[in-house]
């Protein structure tokens, strides 16, 4: 403690968080593994997503609406981590990649701080793009090419005649990721995303959509890029989970979530309607598709 003709300008300074230590600015891509390219294919088609390139030298492919960038990988052999689920052709969601500042930068600092890298597998005319482990199996990647020269310039080739910048069905855009977690691991969790990214805890009153379980955490990113991570433990004397955890499902956001459902639904979107989860102007839930796959809708006025 300092005495009262003693400075704590140095101490306040010193325990001051960085607000956004590795710049973050959104998510740039999520990554899905699986056998089934073509079926995973039609049903991101039916919410509204477009193939617009493949890569270069895997199988690969970039599906796009608006600003949400989704990559299907059928290219297992290059990535074993991806799981048994994913061997068996149910879709796993594999990584999350995060706009940064600087990617070399986060990635060493994320390491300084105690993540796990993932050792990289670049062939000729590929990108090295840095990685951490994440939940499960998945990785973390930091990407900082995503405004005029993207890292799709150089890993992919674009389709012919396809509309690279299809637009976004209602304004959908990415909102969040929700997060499968064991037993009594939420505390563990909030710290790693906390001590690595940067992000906070919501109070326990704010809520998003429709189903407010577990814990909310908050990217450090600008307002209009901001993201979050949903953190859920099963429940409590129901199921008993310690090494089952994995990331879950997408959030996308709208400012319209009904309209949004109805257009939708025009495409051959079902959601689940039942007496504990039903669609309303919070939010809505896709039903699964592949054993796997399903997105839920968040109102969220940046639309």
């Amino acid at each position: 403690m300092n005495t009262p003709n003693q400075t704590s300008t140095v101490d306040r300074e010193s325990i001051t968080p960085a607000t956004n230590p590795l710049g973050l600015d959104g998510i740039e891509f999520i990554e899905y593994s699986t056998t089934r390219p073509q079926a995973l294919g039609q049903v991101l088609e039916m919410m509204g997503f477009r193939p617009i390139a493949r890569h270069r030298s895997r199988e690969v492919l970039l599906y796009r609406q608006g600003a949400i960038n989704v990559i299907v990988n059928a290219h297992l052999p290059a990535a074993p981590d991806a799981g048994a689920a994913a061997s068996e052709g149910k879709p796993v969601l594999a990584a999350v990649a995060l706009r940064v500042r600087d990617a070399a930068a986060a990635y060493r600092r994320a390491l300084d701080r105690g993540a796990w890298a993932v050792p990289s597998r670049v062939e000729v005319m590929e990108l090295n793009i840095p990685a951490i482990h994440g939940v499960g199996t998945s990785r973390i990647y930091f990407v900082d090419r995503h405004d005029k020269f993207s890292i799709y310039d150089v890993d992919f080739v674009p389709i012919p005649g396809v509309d690279p910048q299809p637009p976004a069905i209602a304004g959908l855009h990415f909102f969040g990721v929700v997060q499968y977690i064991g037993n009594d691991r939420t505390e563990d969790w909030t710290e790693f995303y906390r001590e690595l990214l940067g992000f906070s805890e919501l109070p326990p009153e704010q809520r998003f959509g429709i189903l407010p379980k577990g814990r909310i955490l908050q990217s450090p990113c600008p307002p209009a890029s901001r993201f979050y991570i949903q953190l859920i433990e099963p429940e409590a004397g129901v199921l008993d989970v310690e090494d089952d955890e994995a990331l879950q499902r997408v959030g996308l956001g709208t400012a319209d979530v009904l309209a949004t459902v109805a257009e939708l639904g025009k495409r051959g979107v079902e959601f689940v309607e039942s007496r504990s989860v039903h669609t309303e102007d919070r939010g809505a839930l896709t039903k699964t598709w592949l054993g796997g796959v399903s997105f839920e809708l968040v109102h969220d006025e940046r639309g």
